[in-house]
């Protein structure tokens, strides 16, 4: 079971319709196929995985997004099967499917983004997909295709091992008008971001330009999904798109001049609310992450810059030491030591210093003197644990968000093709 999993209640996004449906490319026949189309005048912006073996729709969104200039009107996502790791035929597999919905949607190819996940190594059934493509064309013009159950469905579609489908939304005050961002993602393992690990998809009413989305995107992403770990594996299919559909007839630019107060709060509060959401969903990819039973917060302080302060962060969330000690809620301080000392930054041992919580475990190069087993192992028992590191060398901060490594991740894992 996730770890206090609690998402804010979603809210539909106006502009955009969604289908979901069971194409039969997974093994038990659950839903995964979803269809989303967006109104005619959305932009769009993208970041995706920096694998070198990036899957072949990943090669296709990375192609169509900057030819259609943003403005996508399309977005197809499966389960089940990655379609990485099968070269060309793969490629021209996902440019078929690219087609099939341009058509069933009289929109231009380029204006539709694939996406997948799962199996790699194995090529898409196309005749599942070009079946289950022209059936959720037909959905689309359905009454509720852009009811709060047909965004909840699209949520459960998109899922492989996740328990729990993550849907969430936040809404601002734009110039006196209610602007909607809702956002989901799927994700539970493979999970350390070069960009963000999993797939996500966000959305709001606003009418924002393409530099905008993509200025605000990468922004809300370095403090969210390029934020979290659960094995230290970055996926082939990794993405997360920010579509702006206009519905809601209110315009947000960036661009606000130094006197223009509105229009730099209108942006800063849409901002506040966009990085809500991309925090939110990547937590719960942590706290739904495979076989976690501890949510952990890695905070880093005293850095002389932010890139060093994840650094460290990223060392002691990914060590499967310290992972074994936190679900065994074993307060031993010597894996934090060590993940630490791994972590390449230069450093002064007798500066730094570690908390367990709120208690002082480490300073002045050894053991804290109020230090005890007890009190070090009451903080590991709970289900949500937080790790404080101070290096002592600077003013730069950075958290990042784990999981425990469990029995459970191991057996998921070992079972995943079979």
């Amino acid at each position: 079971m996730p770890v206090n999993l609690n998402l804010p209640q979603a809210k539909p996004v106006a502009g955009v319709e969604l289908a979901t449906l069971s194409a039969g490319i997974k093994k038990d026949n659950s839903p995964d196929m979803v269809l989303l189309r967006l109104s005619p005048d959305s932009t769009c912006a993208g970041v995706f995985t920096q694998s070198v073996f990036s899957a072949a729709p990943v090669s296709l969104c990375r192609t169509h997004l900057p030819s259609c200039a943003g403005n996508v009107r399309a977005l197809l996502v499966n389960s089940g099967n990655a379609n990485a790791g099968t070269g060309e035929p793969g490629l021209l597999m996902a440019q078929g499917h690219c087609e099939a919905v341009a058509t069933a949607l009289a929109v231009s190819t380029d204006a539709v983004l694939p996406f997948s996940t799962g199996v790699i190594g194995q090529l898409l059934p196309d005749e599942l997909m070009r079946r289950g493509i022209d059936q959720a064309a037909t959905l689309l013009d359905a009454p509720d295709a852009s009811s709060l159950g047909a965004w909840q469905a699209a949520a459960r579609g998109i899922m492989t091992t996740d328990t729990e489908p993550k849907l969430t939304s936040q809404v601002c005050q734009v110039s006196g008008k209610q602007v909607t961002i809702t956002g989901m993602a799927k994700g539970a393992g493979m999970i350390q971001p070069n960009m963000a690990t999993m797939l996500s998809y966000v959305f709001t009413d606003a009418a924002i330009s393409v530099d905008d989305l993509n200025r605000a995107l990468v922004e809300a992403v370095d403090v969210s999904f390029n934020a979290i770990t659960v094995d230290s594996d970055t996926s082939t299919n990794d993405s997360l798109i920010l579509a702006a559909t206009g519905s809601a007839n209110v315009e947000l630019s960036s661009s606000g001049s130094a006197g223009d107060n509105q229009r730099n709060n209108d942006w800063s509060g849409f901002m506040q609310a966009l990085t809500k959401v991309c925090s939110d969903l990547a937590q719960a990819i942590i706290r739904d992450a495979e076989g976690a039973t501890k949510f952990i917060s890695v905070h880093v302080a005293g850095g002389k810059d932010r890139s060093e302060c994840k650094q460290v962060a990223y060392a002691v969330a990914n060590s499967p030491l310290v992972k074994t000690a936190m679900f065994a809620s074993d307060a031993n301080v010597g894996r934090l030591l060590a993940a630490i000392g791994k972590a390449g930054v230069a450093c002064d041992p007798a500066k730094i210093s570690v908390s367990l919580g709120d208690v002082l475990a480490f300073e002045a190069a050894g053991i804290a003197a109020s230090y005890t087993e007890e009190r070090g192992a009451a903080v590991m028992a709970a289900s949500e644990i937080e790790l404080f590191i101070d290096l002592a060398q600077g003013e730069a901060n950075a958290t990042v968000y784990t999981s425990d490594l469990s029995h459970d991740y191991v057996s998921i894992n070992a079972d995943y093709r079979s």
